[in-house]
């Protein structure tokens, strides 16, 4: 199963059996409260995919795009850590991949792009070690909005 709002997915793990959950926006700098799943998934044995290590555009040195759900305090605070990453000659994006990949509890983490270059890329960020003092940053910057979500479907 898929989808974005948590209480979906515990309310049909204590219905159903469910063979594999595909989570995205959940697990990633601005919102890792995926890992409060991580006790029932790993009860009930289902296989556990996290999506969207960017949270849809919102890490990356671009602008978030126009269509996003996000807040404009999330918007902004993403931005902002965009460019202390910049001002330090690192790009986001290679810090929100290697976040979202360093958890072992969460095996899988997909990421969608539409070039094979960045794929490229994502790669070789996920087998380099990740920058402590950076992640340590922008996690001090994006603290207001930590685990902050926004809505999605009718759950």
């Amino acid at each position: 199963m898929s989808g974005y709002p948590l209480p979906l997915f515990e309310r049909v793990l204590a219905q159903t059996d469910v063979d594999a959950i595909l989570s995205y926006c959940h697990y990633s700098l601005n919102d890792d409260s995926l890992t409060s799943l991580l006790p029932l998934v790993e009860e009930k044995n289902v296989a556990l995919v996290n999506a969207s290590p960017l949270s849809m555009g919102l890490l990356t040195q671009r602008e978030a795009p126009p269509w996003h759900p996000a807040d404009k305090q999330i918007i902004e605070l993403c931005k902002q850590a965009a460019e202390h990453c910049a001002s330090k000659g690192e790009d986001i994006s290679k810090l929100a991949v290697q976040f979202s990949v360093s958890n072992p509890k969460i095996p899988t983490t997909l990421v969608s792009t539409a070039s094979p270059e960045n794929i490229h890329k994502n790669v070789s960020w996920a087998n380099e070690p990740i920058n402590q003092e950076l992640l340590s940053e922008v996690q001090d910057i994006i603290a207001p909005i930590q685990n902050k979500t926004w809505s999605s479907g009718q759950f």
